[in-house]
């Protein structure tokens, strides 16, 4: 079994770009690309950045017990592939989820995965509102919604392996390659 790193956050605190910054230097670690029902952005390609998928199509999924874990968020569904996931550890690879909470609640019962969790923090409410509109992706509504949510998110960084604020992106960055660099040590010391 491969090396199962979780990163979540609450919406726009950085970790998709934290994510996807770790798999660019790491060619060995693959992010698992999650299902989704939500229209894609302008800038998303599908299979690359989530699998869209309808809603009929997501339910027949979750129906089959083919997610690790599923979740509906802000109206929209996401959830983890069992095959994309056991494919990738097939081929060798270690895996990054960039998953919610709710998501990592879920795959936590999955104790064969040996997960790393860690969860990244804005700095503040207040940074996190300029980060969510300076990101441009979301309308107003969005936006308040998100920050709604940010109270809940936030009551569940207890369950994580690792609490990373998110001051500057490039110190965060060092501080979680720290942490898997410090877990593949481990790992090659048992081999």
């Amino acid at each position: 079994m491969g090396f199962n790193i979780v990163l979540s956050s609450p919406s726009g605190a950085g970790k998709t770009t934290i994510t996807k910054k770790i798999s660019q230097k790491y060619p060995n670690i693959k992010i698992s690309i999650s299902h989704t029902t939500r229209k894609p952005r302008p800038n998303e390609i599908d299979g690359v950045d989530y699998h869209f998928v309808s809603n009929n199509e997501f339910e027949k999924l979750i129906k089959k017990n083919n997610f690790y874990e599923h979740a509906k968020i802000f109206d929209n569904y996401y959830g983890t592939s069992k095959n994309s996931v056991n494919k990738l550890h097939e081929e060798n690879y270690d895996v990054i989820f960039d998953i919610d909470w709710q998501g990592t609640k879920q795959l936590s019962k999955y104790k064969e995965l040996n997960l790393i969790k860690i969860f990244i923090l804005p700095p503040n409410k207040k940074e996190l509102k300029k980060r969510l509109i300076n990101r441009n992706q979301d309308n107003n509504q969005t936006v308040e919604k998100r920050l709604k949510q940010f109270e809940n998110d936030v009551l569940h960084w207890f369950d994580y392996d690792y609490v990373v604020i998110n001051n500057d992106l490039e110190s965060c960055f060092s501080q979680i390659e720290k942490i898997i660099e410090g877990h593949k040590k481990e790992k090659m010391s048992f081999i």
